[in-house]
């Protein structure tokens, strides 16, 4: 668990999830025998191709995490898309998924340290009498 657990940290991991599960909800809801489908605009390939481009987006977001400002921007692109071609986006919830799943991955940075490290370090500057510092490494 451990191993997973450090995989995630290195990746936006929450982010190329949702996008992922967007993608596969909007799948089903394409193929479920339901009265309700609605079938709005191009109904043919568009309202499955960009279900699957969301998964496969989704899982490039997982796997190859430098190139996630791309890969979100298409990602958001593509949910927004399925508004017309695949059932209102999944009732919504496709769409919502990936919308949001999209923006998580954009706002994704690398290099930060941690919450529960930057709280501690905080905490022990208040203990020591130093003001905490900002980003910059000035005093607040």
């Amino acid at each position: 668990m451990n191993r997973f657990r450090r995989w995630t940290a290195r990746r936006p991991f929450p982010g190329g999830l949702l996008l992922v599960l967007g993608g596969a909800e909007i799948l089903v809801t394409m193929k479920a025998p339901l009265p309700v489908i609605l079938h709005i605009g191009a109904q043919g390939l568009a309202g499955y191709l960009l279900p699957t481009l969301m998964v496969l987006i989704g899982l490039l977001i997982l796997f190859n995490p430098t190139q996630r400002l791309f890969y979100s921007i298409i990602g958001v692109l593509l949910s927004l898309g399925t508004w017309p071609t695949s059932n209102l986006g999944g009732f919504f919830v496709g769409l919502l998924l990936g919308v949001v799943g999209s923006c998580l991955a954009f706002g994704w940075l690398p290099d930060q340290e941690g919450r529960g490290a930057r709280r501690q370090r905080r905490k022990e500057e208040r203990a020591a009498g130093r003001p905490p510092l900002t980003r910059a490494g000035k005093p607040a």
